[in-house]
């Protein structure tokens, strides 16, 4: 089997199919034989399962089709992680843990393009509580590196693009799938997908949800005068924050507006109150600097889609 070569180089082999009659690329479907093609699967030696929603039946529930597979890939002799992909349709949030999937689509379909990413990116704010342990929110696969090749490649983006990406799908837990042709990713998109320190939050085995610092006040690249433009960007300019399972804290600023931002919050805003007498010790995921709270308050300077991930320690205010 192709499984055994694939497995041979040290990696997982993947398959495709839809809860229709036909995929999205119009081949056979699994409708109605979902339990012969998972015992398919698990002869083949596979371990993950993408299952599409393209031209499924409008009489019965996406949840009804799910479960099936589910069932069928519980019972089929093989793990497979069964990862469902019903883009978020049919209030998919509210019913998709009830299927057995390891992960579900919480967004459309990603391409290679800044409006994309950040497309995707802001659509989590209302699902991120759905995040967690035994089904995790699927954003998609990674374009980092595409480069504005392959099927989704569209205009491709900038290093500072894709570093934002890979950062924020880590900060949200996002399952990293690396969806360019590594046979020609170059030394910076390789350098982006094999950050350790980004990947073990993503891979943070507390599996706790990310939380918005809501209302981050920021500083507009625009001057009014001498004096700075202060602003409001809750949405565009989101701080996340996870609680990691050794106390740490993982914090990323993002910068999803077409202007260098200065950005910052207060301690508080994390549970650190001036009256613990405790800060946090800040090291920059990307460089290794460690700094501190500055005065209670942690602060970056961000350029137009760019980003700053910290991994935090919880120590004496000195």
């Amino acid at each position: 089997y192709v499984s055994d070569y694939v497995h041979s180089k040290g990696l997982k082999f993947g398959m495709y199919s839809c809860a229709g009659t036909m995929t999205c690329a119009a081949y056979p479907g699994s409708l109605d034989h979902e339990f012969i093609d998972a015992k398919c699967f698990a002869e083949w030696g596979i371990d993950y399962l993408k299952y599409d929603y393209c031209y499924h039946p409008f009489t019965t529930y996406g949840h009804m089709l799910y479960k099936r597979m589910g069932l069928a890939l519980a019972n089929c002799g093989r793990d497979i992680l069964f990862a469902a992909c019903s883009w978020g349709s049919e209030n998919t949030k509210s019913w998709i843990k009830e299927t057995g999937a390891h992960t579900w689509r919480s967004t459309g379909d990603i391409f290679d393009t800044w409006e994309s990413i950040k497309e995707l990116a802001l659509s989590q704010y209302k699902v991120a509580e759905y995040n967690g342990g035994g089904c995790f929110n699927d954003m998609d696969m990674l374009v980092v590196g595409m480069k504005g090749k392959g099927h989704v490649g569209l205009k491709g983006c900038t290093t500072e693009e894709y570093k934002t990406h890979f950062a924020f799908w880590a900060m949200m837990g996002s399952p990293l799938i690396i969806g360019c042709d590594l046979r020609e990713a170059d030394e910076d998109a390789m350098a982006i997908l094999k950050n350790e320190e980004l990947i073990k939050i993503d891979q943070d085995a507390a599996y706790r949800q990310p939380y918005f610092v809501n209302g981050n006040r920021v500083v507009n690249s625009e001057r009014k005068g001498d004096e700075p433009i202060f602003g409001w960007y809750p949405d565009h300019m989101p701080v996340i924050v996870r609680h990691l399972e050794n106390g740490d804290l993982a914090v990323g600023f993002f910068n999803f507006t077409d202007d260098d931002h200065y950005e910052c919050f207060t301690l508080d805003a994390v549970g650190l109150g001036f009256s613990t007498g405790k800060t946090l010790e800040l090291k920059n995921v990307w460089t290794g600097e460690v700094t501190r709270a500055i005065n209670d308050t942690v602060g970056v300077n961000l350029p137009a889609h760019g980003s700053v991930v910290y991994r935090a320690k919880v120590v004496d205010y000195k």
